[in-house]
């Protein structure tokens, strides 16, 4: 018996390939601003909550930058490359909520749930686009929207009365 190859057309079609660029590329970008900015609220957190924050804020990071690069992974398998550096991610103008200095944990923590938001209109938008595209890179979208809204409950649940 001869083994059969099956080969993905997903790959090699161009018109795929903008797609998952056009909707990946924003939540990319997003991400990457939340790995730099949630660094920046971690450094400069402070009040009674500060270990769980501190603490909870190096998670967040991390995950962001996993899904960022499972989402930038997706487009370069397609055959697109992907502009990612720091003057791409202020280009986009990934505003954010965090402040630049010492701040107390609930605004702080506020403040991130703030950014988490932003990125997240960019995920439903490329779920909704990739929907009828590129079931896959959708796939990767929703495994995006799924860590981060595990990741703003954590974070909701540090300011929840």
């Amino acid at each position: 018996m001869s083994k059969v190859q099956t080969v993905s057309t997903t790959a090699s079609d161009p018109t795929v390939a903008a797609a998952a660029a056009q909707f990946l590329s924003p939540v990319v970008l997003g991400l990457q601003a939340l790995t730099v900015n949630g660094k920046q609220a971690h450094w400069h957190v402070r009040g009674a909550n500060f270990v769980g924050v501190h603490e909870l804020l190096d998670t967040i990071v991390a995950h962001a930058g996993d899904f960022a690069d499972t989402a930038a992974e997706r487009i370069v398998a397609l055959g697109l490359p992907i502009d990612a550096r720091i003057t791409a991610v202020a280009a986009k103008g990934s505003a954010t909520s965090v402040p630049a200095g010492f701040t107390q944990s609930d605004d702080l923590v506020r403040a991130v749930i703030s950014d988490i938001d932003a990125i997240l209109i960019d995920v439903k938008a490329a779920i909704d686009g990739l929907d009828e595209v590129d079931l896959t890179s959708q796939d990767v979208a929703i495994e995006v929207m799924r860590g981060l809204e595990k990741d703003r409950w954590f974070l909701v649940s540090h300011i929840a009365a």
